[in-house]
This record gives structure tokens, C-alpha cells and sequence, in this order.
């Protein structure tokens, strides 16, 4: 990036609650953006490293992950791999991370572990989102003390709104003691239904909730979204047509007016022949070619 570049927009996506596509829509939102020509960094912190493993990458061939940057202070960017899409890093994540939270017990500063490592790459991205495990622990307190944003998604089902007064409450409580900037990015409504009269219940409660930091974009209710992380891509590679990716497109549209930007992803999707090289730390002038 140059020197007159905007900060990079750091995004916790985050929802205690399990099942709701939190990484369908980390992984999926980060290919829309990196089609757009942003340079993007998703950061895998969830044990089940489920979006390390929908980006194609392999766990048993991980050097360094998450938790050597979170637990051990390595520098991230021993830990930053290229992906099959341009432009889209993936810090990994490791079955590790499950006992990161009693290895940090005692750590001096341990809520910002991750922001501190983050501070030696940020330069080089345009957005980084950072995929949360489904509980409110320490690794999530660090992704949120780490963030701008939150961006949540949101299933539409019956109970969605009652599991999010814990996430709103920790929120708060980071914003107060760690990270006074933080915001509720937006609300994201995910595995929507058409056929099933309480998805627009829910959506219309949900929006008389969070009012305008609802995403218009609505994410439905997919099989070919589903199908996707078995073939270790995200659904815009997987299946660029499908209504799913098509929804994913849109909401990085959505996202990039929000921030004043006037970009749309574009329709065709090719994967690389090869992997793009980790983004160095000179000039734009050596970013990847795809």
C-alpha cells in the first residue's frame, strides 16, 4: 500500500453461537472483496479451523499457525500463506488453539496478543477478517480487541436473537476496557428460506433490532454453499452462479459502498494457475500477479 492509502479495515466475524455460517460468510466475504482488487487476510482462530480447511489448505502441512502467533509470540508473518484465489491470504488455524486459553491465563497482556502481532502486517492488506470460534473465550476477546468491526451473522431461525445479548454484553465490556473504537459492524441474515414463513419473521425482528446495521443482503439457504469446503474452495470458485456466491457477491458490494467505496466484484471468477507469493513488505509495485 502507499503511503496515502486508507488503514485496513480489521473485522471480527463473530457469533457465539455455533451453525450460523459464521465461516461460510468469512471465507466467502473475503474472495468477494479480494475480487475486487483488496488486498484481504483472513485469520483463522477457531480449533476447528474450518475456514483454513475451505480455502483449500492442507493442516497437516502447517508450519505455523494462530496459535504459534497467539500463544508463543511468533511473528505472523511466518505464519501468512497464499490461497488459490488472488489477493486472499489465510493465517491457519490448529486443534492447538483448543487449549490457548489456559496457556494465556498468566500471560502478561494476553487480550492483545493479537493486535500486536497483527501491527507488524497491517500495512500490506486492505481488509482482514478474522473467523471466531462459536464461544465468547479469550481468543475471541483478542479478535475483538484486534477489530474496528463486528460483523455478525445471523441465522434466521426462532432463537436467533436470543443468543446475542452475551455477544453484545462482551462487546461492551471490550469496548470499555480494551478497545474503545470497536463497533457492531453489521448484522448479517444467513441460511434464509423463502418456503419458511418464520425467516421473514425473524428478519423483520432483527431489523427492528439493529435498524440500518442490517445488511440488505440477505444469504440463503444453499447446497451448493454447503457443498464447497468438501472441495476445499470457497463457493465463488466452487460455483460462481449458484445464488449463494451470488449473495456473497452482493454483500461485498454492500460492504465496499458502506466504507465509501464504489467497487462491485466482478461476475467471473477464474482460479490461479498458482498460488500467488505472500504479499512482501515493499511497495504495491510487488504485489502478486494473477
Amino acid at each position: 500500500m502507499n503511503a496515502d492509502a486508507a488503514p485496513a479495515r480489521i473485522l471480527a466475524v463473530a457469533n457465539q453461537k455455533g451453525g450460523v455460517g459464521k465461516t461460510t460468510t468469512a471465507i466467502n466475504l473475503a474472495t468477494a472483496l479480494a475480487a475486487c482488487d483488496k488486498r484481504v487476510l483472513v485469520i483463522d482462530i477457531d480449533p476447528q479451523a474450518n475456514a483454513t480447511t475451505g480455502l483449500g489448505i492442507v493442516k497437516d502441512g502447517i508450519e505455523r499457525s494462530s496459535y504459534d502467533v497467539l500463544v508463543d509470540e511468533a511473528p505472523m508473518e511466518g505464519a501468512i500463506l497464499p490461497t488459490q484465489v488472488p489477493h486472499l491470504w489465510l493465517v491457519p488455524g490448529a486443534v492447538d488453539l483448543a487449549g490457548a486459553e489456559l496457556e494465556l491465563a498468566a500471560a502478561f497482556g494476553r487480550e492483545h496478543r493479537l493486535s500486536r502481532a497483527l501491527a507488524e502486517v497491517i500495512d500490506r492488506f486492505d481488509y482482514v477478517l478474522i473467523d471466531c470460534p462459536p464461544s465468547l473465550n479469550l481468543l475471541t476477546v483478542n479478535a475483538l480487541a484486534a477489530s474496528a468491526g463486528v460483523l455478525v451473522p445471523l441465522q434466521c431461525e426462532f432463537y436467533a436473537l436470543e443468543g446475542l445479548s452475551q455477544l453484545m454484553k462482551t462487546i461492551d465490556l471490550v469496548r470499555k476496557n480494551l478497545n474503545p473504537t470497536l463497533q457492531i459492524e453489521g448484522v448479517v441474515l444467513t441460511m434464509y428460506d423463502k418456503r419458511n414463513n418464520i425467516c421473514d419473521m425473524v428478519a423483520a425482528d432483527v431489523r427492528r433490532h439493529f435498524a440500518d446495521r442490517v445488511y440488505d443482503t440477505v444469504i440463503p439457504r444453499n447446497v451448493r454453499l454447503s457443498e464447497a469446503p468438501s472441495h476445499g474452495k470457497p463457493a465463488l470458485l466452487y460455483d460462481l452462479r449458484c445464488v449463494g456466491s451470488q449473495a456473497y457477491i452482493q454483500l461485498a458490494g454492500e460492504i465496499l459502498r458502506r466504507a465509501g467505496g464504489s467497487e462491485a466484484p466482478p461476475q467471473d471468477m477464474p482460479p490461479p494457475e498458482t498460488p500467488p507469493e505472500v504479499p512482501p513488505e515493499s511497495s504495491p509495485a510487488a504485489e502478486p500477479q494473477s
